[in-house]
Order: C-alpha cells, then sequence, then structure tokens
C-alpha cells in the first residue's frame, strides 16, 4: 500500500514518497530514531528502508551516529545479517536500505506463540553464535542485540539494527544522557565500565535472549530498568525454564566477569553435539493473525510488512556443525531459502552428461543455456580451469563443457548457500573454499575425490598458486599443499596479528593488511605461499584493501568513511616504491573491484560503474547502470560486464563508459531476494559465462554485447 502520514509524532514525521531510487510502499515500523518502509528499487527488488525522523536530521551529532549505523551495518552485511543495499546519510532525510527479509523478530514469535522448544533454542543459539563470530570479526560490537533485533528467517537468525544510541528506545540513559542500550539485554560492564564495552557484552546479550525464548521472559526480570539494570550487575540470573541441556551454557554466556564469558566460537564447539537434531524439522504452531497497529514500534531494516502475519517455519538448511562447518571469514553472501536434496556422485561425463540447446564454437567455446542444477537455492557460482566451468551451488560442485554447456560430472558438497567458486589449484578442484572444515581436492576430468584431510583448526582459508594458506584465530598460518593435501609449513606471519589473506589469479604472491595506529595508514605485506615467507612489506597511508595485481605492481582501494566506499584506487610497485594515488571525484559505495590492465573498475551499490586509469592517472568514466547492484566487474580490454540481482548479464564499452547491451532477466522462484554475493562473469575462449538466480548457467559471445 502507500505511505501514509505518522500520526503520531507531528508534521515533521510525514512520509516522504521516495527515499533515493526506492519507492516507499508501505510503513513497517516506527522507533525513537524513524520510520521503517517497505519499497521497490526501479527494477523491482523489495527493500527494508529507514528514513530517519526529520527533528534528528537536523542534529549534527545525531547524523553522526546515524553514520556510524550505516558503517557497521555495511561492514557486517552477509549470511547472519540484512545486507546494506544503499544509503544516503547526508541526504536531507537520512536513510538506509537492506535487503528485505521475511520472517517475525523472536520478540513477535515468543509473544505469539510461547517458548521455543530444546531442538528450537539449539537451531537459535547455534545461528547467533554464528552470526556474532561473523560481526566480531569485522571489528564490530553490535550492543543492543535483543529479541527485536533478531529476524527469524527460514535459513536462520538474522541480525538486524546496528543503531546503538537511539532517542526514546530506552528509560536508561548515562551521565552524558547518552544512550548505550536496553537494560534487560545489557552487560554489567554496560552499566559500570560503558567506555569499556567489547564483544562479551554480545555473549551476554546472546545469554539474555536465549532465556527470553526458552521462558517468554528475561534472567533479570523487573518493570524498572533501574532495578534491571541492578540486577544485572549484582544479582545471580533466573533460569527456570530453560533446558538442562543448554541451561549451564546460557550460564556462562551471563557471567559478571567479560573474560569469563565463552567467545562465539566457543559456543559453536560447545553446541555441536546438538548437531543431529538438525536434521529434523522443527515445525512451529501456526501464527495467530495480529492486528497491523500491534506492529512493534523498534523496527529496523530488513522487517516485513506490519500487516502481513509472521509466519516461521523453524525448517532451516542442515548444518553439520561437528565438522566445522561455518562461512569463512569475508565471504559474504545473503542465505537464500529452501536446500538441496542429496545428489548423487557421478564418476565421469557418460554418466552425468546432459547436453543442453547451444551453439558450439571452434576451440571448444559456446553459446547456450543449462540447468545442470534443477534442485538448489542461489546462483551459481563458476570460475574457468582445466578446460571446463567448475560451479558450485547449494549442496552440489559440478563441471560443465563450456562449448555446449553439458554436465560432465557432480560432487556432493555441504547444504550452504555458495560465495565463491570452486578453484584449480596444484592441478586439482578444491571444491568448497568458502566453507571451513575437512578440506579435500578433486580430479578436474572426472570429479572423483583425490584426496581428504582433517586439517588444523582454522578461521580463514585462501588459495594462493598452488597453496592452500589456512589462518587461525591466534594469527598461525598454515600452509598445504594443493596436490597432495599435505602440510608443508606453519608459522606467522611477520607484522600481521591475524592474517586474512587476498590472492589474485596469475599472481605469485597472497597479501595480508592490517590498519597501523588510528586506522589511518595500513600495512601491506606480501608473503610467498609456497613457504610462508615474506617477499615484501611496506605501510601505506589510508585504509586499503588489495584488489589486484598485475604487472609488477599491486592494486588497493582506499575506503571512505563510511566502510566499504571507495575514495581513491593506489598503485604500488614493490620493485621501484613507486606509489600512484588516483582520488575519485565521487566516492563509490560499497565497491567491488576488478582489474585488468593498468585499469581498474569499480561496481558500486546504486548501480555505478567507474573506470579508473592508473596510467593517466586518473577517472576515465562513470556509467549509472540502473541495476540496484552488480558484481565484481570483469574486463577483456574491449568490454566489461557485471552480473545483475535480477541474472542480466551486461556489457559495457570499456573505452566509452557506453552500455552496449544485456541478456534477459533469469529470475528464481523467489524473485524478491537476491544474494549479497553475486558471481563474477567468467571469461573464456572469447565467450562470457554467468550464473543466474534461476540456477541457470548461459555462455554469450563476448565480442559483440548488442547481439545479446
Amino acid at each position: 500500500m502507500a505511505p501514509q502520514p505518522n500520526a503520531g509524532a507531528g508534521a515533521e514525521a510525514e512520509l516522504p514518497e521516495y527515499a533515493g531510487h526506492y519507492r516507499l510502499e508501505s510503513c513497517l515500523g516506527s522507533g525513537g530514531m524513524g520510520v521503517v518502509h517497505l519499497a521497490r528499487s526501479t527494477s523491482g527488488m523489495r527493500v527494508a528502508v529507514k528514513v530517519v525522523h526529520a527533528s534528528y536530521a537536523r542534529d549534527p551529532e545525531f547524523r553522526g551516529r546515524f553514520r556510524q549505523e550505516v558503517a557497521a551495518a555495511r561492514r557486517v552485511s552477509g549470511a547472519f545479517t540484512a545486507p546494506v543495499v544503499d544509503a544516503d546519510p547526508d541526504g536531507g532525510r537520512p536513510w538506509m536500505a537492506t535487503l528485505y527479509i521475511p520472517g517475525p523478530t523472536l520478540s513477535e514469535q515468543v509473544k505469539r506463540n510461547g517458548p521455543m522448544d530444546p531442538d528450537q533454542l539449539r537451531r537459535l543459539m547455534a545461528g547467533l553464535a554464528e552470526a556474532l563470530r561473523d560481526i566480531h570479526r569485522v571489528g564490530v560490537v553490535h550492543r543492543d542485540l535483543k529479541p527485536s533485533n533478531v529476524l527469524l528467517a527460514e535459513d536462520g537468525p538474522k541480525v538486524i539494527d546496528f543503531g546503538i544510541s537511539r532517542p526514546k528506545d530506552s528509560e536508561l540513559r548515562t551521565e552524558t544522557g547518552k544512550l548505550i542500550g536496553t537494560p534487560p539485554f545489557m552487560a554489567p560492564e554496560q552499566f559500570r565500565r560503558p567506555r569499556e564495552v567489547g564483544p562479551a557484552a554480545d555473549v551476554f546479550a546472546l545469554g539474555s535472549l536465549m532465556v527470553h525464548a526458552a521462558t517468554g521472559r528475561g534472567p533479570f526480570d523487573s518493570d524498572s530498568p533501574y532495578v534491571v539494570a541492578y540486577q544485572v550487575v549484582h544479582d545471580e540470573p533466573d533460569l527456570t525454564g530453560v533446558p538442562e541441556t543448554l541451561a549451564p551454557l546460557v550460564l556462562r554466556c551471563l557471567a559478571k566477569e567479560p573474560g569469563d564469558r565463552p567467545t562465539p566460537d566457543e559456543l559453536m564447539r560447545e553446541l555441536r553435539s546438538a548437531a543431529a537434531s538438525y536434521d529434523t524439522q522443527v515445525f512451529i504452531p501456526a501464527q495467530r493473525m495480529q492486528p497491523a497497529a500491534e506492529a512493534s514500534a523498534e523496527s529496523a531494516p530488513g522487517r516485513r510488512p506490519a500487516d502481513t502475519p509472521a509466519r516461521w517455519s523453524g525448517r532451516w538448511p542442515v548444518r553439520r556443525l561437528g565438522r566445522r562447518t561455518g562461512l569463512v571469514a569475508g565471504a559474504v553472501s545473503l542465505a537464500v531459502l529452501g536446500g538441496l536434496a542429496s545428489v548423487q556422485v557421478f564418476g565421469g561425463a557418460e554418466a552425468a552428461r546432459k547436453a543442453p540447446a547451444g551453439r558450439s564454437a571452434p576451440g571448444g567455446f559456446g553459446v547456450w543455456e543449462a540447468a545442470p542444477a534443477s534442485k538448489g537455492t542461489g546462483m551459481p557460482q563458476c570460475s574457468y580451469a582445466a578446460r571446463v566451468l567448475l560451479c558450485a551451488r547449494t549442496g552440489v560442485v559440478f563441471a560443465l563443457d563450456p562449448a555446449d554447456g553439458g554436465t560432465l560430472w557432480r560432487h556432493e558438497a555441504e547444504e550452504a548457500v555458495r560465495s565463491e567458486p570452486p578453484v584449480v589449484s596444484g592441478g586439482l578442484v578444491q571444491p568448497s573454499l568458502d566453507r571451513i572444515g575437512t578440506l579435500e581436492a578433486l580430479d578436474p576430468a572426472t570429479g572423483r575425490q583425490v584426496w581428504q584431510e582433517d586439517v588444523p583448526e582454522y578461521d580463514g582459508v585462501r588459495v594462493a598458486g598452488d597453496t592452500l594458506l589456512l589462518t587461525r584465530s591466534d594469527g598461525t598460518v598454515t600452509g598445504v599443499d594443493s596436490a597432495s593435501g599435505d602440510v608443508e609449513w606453519s608459522h606467522r606471519i611477520p607484522g600481521q596479528a591475524v592474517p586474512y589473506f587476498s590472492s589474485f589469479a596469475q599472481d605469485p604472491s597472497a597479501y595480508a593488511v592490517s590498519a597501523v595506529g588510528d586506522g589511518e595508514r595500513t600495512r601491506v605485506t606480501a608473503v610467498d605461499p609456497a613457504t610462508g615467507d615474506v617477499r615484501w612489506d611496506a605501510e601505506l597511508a589510508g585504509s586499503l584493501t588489495p584488489v589486484g595485481a598485475a604487472d609488477g605492481s599491486v592494486y588497493l582501494v582506499v575506503g571512505g568513511a563510511v566502510y566499504g566506499d571507495a575514495k581513491a584506487v593506489v598503485r604500488y610497485t614493490p620493485g621501484t616504491g613507486d606509489v600512484r594515488r588516483v582520488k575519485l571525484p565521487v566516492p563509490v559505495a560499497q565497491a567491488e573491484a576488478g582489474v585488468h590492465g593498468d585499469t581498474v573498475y569499480l561496481m558500486g551499490a546504486g548501480g555505478s560503474l567507474v573506470a579508473v586509469d592508473m596510467a593517466a592517472g586518473k577517472q576515465r568514466w562513470r556509467l549509472e547502470t540502473g541495476v540496484s547492484r552488480g558484481s565484481a566487474p570483469a574486463s577483456d580490454g574491449r568490454h566489461v560486464y557485471v552480473t545483475a540481482p535480477d541474472g542480466r548479464l551486461l556489457g559495457v564499452d570499456a573505452r566509452a563508459g557506453r552500455l552496449l547491451g544485456q541478456t534477459r532477466p533469469r529470475l528464481g522462484a523467489e524473485s524478491d531476494r537476491v544474494p549479497a554475493a553475486l558471481p563474477r562473469p567468467v571469461l573464456a575462449g572469447g565467450h562470457v559465462y554467468a550464473g543466474a538466480p534461476d540456477g541457470t548457467v548461459f555462455g554469450v559471445a563476448g565480442r559483440d554485447p548488442a547481439g545479446w
């Protein structure tokens, strides 16, 4: 329905019709900070848009806090949050748009259906532990984790609302009058030492949240926030009604001292014993209809419409925590609903080949469209190596013939949404490098397993050359030979506390970066993946992220005041020490980058595609593509190719920045949901190959985008 005026906040709360390019359709809820709307982008994608009340928009200090909220939400955008699509914290009415996620909040769920049963509680706790792990890894502390800030999507809980200072949302203030959270879900140190709050405070809130989910009340219960504050600091929690299997773990989360609480990783290890129960589908009773007027006033982006009955099936995908399954740090993607049934492992091309309609071109590359994984969810993530297309989708890794799209083999994989494609390293397919767990390698010709290894615990993995680099949370890096699975070396990297690596095709080094001092400079370390030795080390100005390497230089993007915005591009040549920096006339929001030769291409949220000519030292062109966002760009020097959320492949003139052509949309069954990580187009043999939301993989001739 059309947006309606807010009847309770005065004339300043009159709702606008648009926020940026997003048409506001209906009100999802209203809080002290602003109003959250269901909105649609130009292409029809549904988003949730938070628009700040006009009175706060006039307050410079409040604008600063909203910028911090946008920055935090962008940093943690991934499988366990509502990814940020776009934002304008500096507009006349600041706003932020996130992907719309249907589902009730935990608060609504418990209010309507009562306490959760033990199976549901275990799933909830494991999902939130995973979420906190990823949130804390990027340096963010939520500080306001509570039932109304947890959405129960079908594929697991999502943590939302990173605005930790919100007028009118709490009766309790610090001596300076600034909000510090919501008392029933705050940790003792938030009352005693509010300037020293760290990740452990979120673990305490998780414990309080679990008591609420199990009993319908908190561990410290009073109508007065001041009494609750006293109880949190001095009293023992009331765990009556919490299942005996979870009560000891919840009690540890509620320890008074931060150092006595488990970390999210420890929580996940403790919950492994419950992993077997994840295979049992748990159903929640049908919800009672709730009038729109009863909608929660603590709304945040990602919420469903207030006049839509909240329903949660409780059917989350299988997660085998016993094999240390989890998202690799930095590999972010929005979980897509549904699951994939077990896929038979085919031994070779004869058993699995499926020839779709297409035109095969000389040299083994062709124009075609195929649906090789008929079940499952998510956009196929693909790469090209060993003369085959290697792709992954939920529950399956498969190889396609680039000539006609025929399926050469399939291999069963973990039931999880994919954010990166399989790659070839050491002559073998490394099928699941966006997952943490047992490592394996496959024969690229047949898909048969060549080796499988239970390697030492690790928290991040990256392929560089013929080596797998495994990073532990204590900073130890282990180099594993991709061809054999043998450990070649294991030690720390000088100058890098906990290095998570970037690597690029045809480049011999792996790159780690870390902030120096106040974050105004970055230490960049190039490592030989075969030995773990440091090749070179440099300290450069700005908050930098490596995005590519070519001709002896490494290219880095300079982040802006809002995390993920590109303000400049840097080329560093270690052989000479030369640094070239090109400042962008207008920052590119949430930039995805691709490098070809001496040109860096940036694709931003909102559809901006930018070419930066590092040789000339200037921005060559900027094109507004009209898509809500796009994949990392791929270029062959003549054209730039980008995948859109609806499955379109865009072809742009690399010299002039002119849109030449695009393929048709290929939307899936859940057409209003898109993955946070869009698959980068694959260039091979003069053709471009891409995956789409409907599960298809298709190939087109790269030389003529106008003919698509």
